[in-house]
């Protein structure tokens, strides 16, 4: 890592601290798993806030950057819109999230759940993206 990154960070760490969790770290010897001679460490990102990593950068993304009154949009597979959703409720940001019919019933609704406005259409995410990317050039989200 750069070391002009480093205090960058540990800004945006504050930032953000009021709205994520520090998230568990398991170390275990390989042997626990058949891997024999190796140490693992685990970050158990799947306790952050909307089961994963990415709600750090949702935040980070929302708190530091002007949000339009239109909110915000994102193309997702899932964990993604996931943690957007649940970062624009949070912050009482309007949030419309696109994700593909392929996408996981669960991720379908925990996004709901969070309050986004979820647009569920095309086969692929490519086309899940192409459709949020009109969206955003004629409502002007971020």
């Amino acid at each position: 890592m750069s070391p002009d990154l480093r205090p960058r960070i540990a800004a945006t760490e504050q930032i953000i601290r009021p709205h994520v969790r520090r998230t568990p770290v398991v170390q275990l010897a390989g042997e626990e798993i058949g891997l024999s001679g190796r140490a693992l460490t685990f970050k158990l990102e799947l306790l952050q806030h909307a089961g994963a990593f990415k709600t750090r950068g949702a935040f980070s993304n929302l708190l530091q950057r002007p949000v339009p009154p239109a909110g915000v949009v994102a193309a997702s597979g899932g964990n993604h819109g996931v943690a957007v959703a649940y970062a624009s409720g949070r912050l009482g940001v309007p949030a419309k999230i696109f994700i593909p019919r392929i996408a996981s019933p669960a991720k379908i609704d925990r996004i709901r759940g969070y309050g986004a406005d979820l647009v569920v259409g095309g086969d692929s995410y490519a086309e899940a993206l192409a459709a949020s990317q009109q969206w955003t050039r004629q409502n002007h989200a971020m």
